[in-house]
């Protein structure tokens, strides 16, 4: 990548997010609607301690759903639990160290979580990173892309036998990933994912946040093939208030500043979405959509193309260490080893 596609992708990005802006400032947030309780539902919220993903657990509990908020940081998680079961809420709430960085952490928080025997219906992929210097994760993968996509892309499969089990067909397991209008400017470069040959982070993030709309759309078409009571879809959160933007540069960290309570979504906005798809009764049933302010809408004409989400799904299987396309749900035997 030569110094005009960093640029370049620098400026894209920051063209959809004022496109973005001044579509939240001439239209009304979405409100959610009452929904029916949920109790005796499981769901995980990844990034569930801060931002949209508190408020994402915060509603999901206040439904009666018994919610796992999987962060990395144990005293935020601790933290966020602690405010939510003072609301008094119905539900239940707890924490869990998961670090999605780390593939080994990712096995051994879907086996402590499978050893419990508990059911899953809600898993909500919300936890992410934004614009971060070029680094790696723990397995050696460029830090957007192992976080973002690929932690999330493991976590999916290791829990997917027991979103199979929980689904039912008059009330089907749900998949929730949180992608944003960025992926309309991601770029897949199956030949070089962990932007090795020239690093931008605004690229870098991106990419992942459009390689979530792939896998969401491939995994969809997988469980549709086998008749499976689990559906998944993408939500786009807008551009939300929150600590996201902490590795933005001080001229774009100012007019946030001075803009966001103008344009900016609150937290609690930013996650209407979230709950919607994870919650409401008009999506029972329905995958393979692409969700921003409530409602379904047309993703990035990319995002459709079957031979490269084709192609990404193999090549993040073997990433994971699975060899065998369409199996990558791992068994609980292979799970323990892998742990140990």
């Amino acid at each position: 990548m030569s110094l005009c596609s960093v640029v370049l992708s620098v400026l894209k990005v920051y063209y959809i997010g004022f496109k973005v802006l001044l579509y939240q400032l001439f239209n009304k947030s979405f409100t959610l609607p009452v929904f029916p309780k949920l109790h005796g539902r499981v769901a995980i919220v990844t990034g569930g301690s801060k931002g949209i993903g508190y408020e994402t657990a915060r509603q999901l509990t206040s439904l009666g759903m018994h919610v796992i908020i999987a962060g990395n940081h144990e005293e935020e998680s601790q933290n966020a639990v602690r405010r939510i079961r003072e609301e008094n809420v119905k539900g239940k709430v707890e924490g869990c160290h998961l670090d999605l960085t780390s593939l080994r952490s990712i096995r051994e928080f879907v086996q402590t979580f499978k050893d419990r025997g508990l059911p899953l219906h809600v898993l909500v992929n919300n936890a992410g990173v934004m614009l971060v210097p070029e680094r790696k994760t723990e397995d050696g993968f460029e830090t957007h892309f192992g976080l973002n996509y690929l932690g999330h892309f493991m976590l999916t499969q290791l829990l997917l036998d027991t979103l199979k089990h929980s689904g039912k067909q008059d009330s089907c397991a749900r998949i929730v990933t949180v992608s944003s209008a960025t992926h309309f400017v991601g770029e897949i470069n199956l030949e070089d994912l962990q932007s090795r040959s020239c690093y931008s982070s605004h690229g870098a993030y991106a990419q992942s946040k459009l390689a979530l709309v792939l896998f969401s759309y491939y995994l969809q078409q997988t469980l549709t093939a086998e008749g499976s009571h689990v559906t998944a879809n993408v939500v786009d959160p807008g551009v939300v208030n929150t600590d996201l933007y902490q590795n933005v540069s001080w001229p774009t960290h100012l007019c946030k500043q001075l803009m966001s309570r103008l344009l900016f979504k609150s937290p609690e906005q930013g996650a209407s979405t979230s709950v919607y798809a994870a919650a409401s009764p008009e999506l029972e049933g329905v995958g393979g959509c692409y969700l921003y302010n409530g409602q379904r809408t047309k993703s990035a004409d990319a995002s459709y193309d079957e031979e490269l989400q084709r192609r990404l799904w193999r090549l993040s299987c073997s990433y994971v260490g699975i060899q065998e396309e369409g199996q990558c749900s791992l068994s609980s035997r292979q799970l323990t080893s892998e742990v140990l």
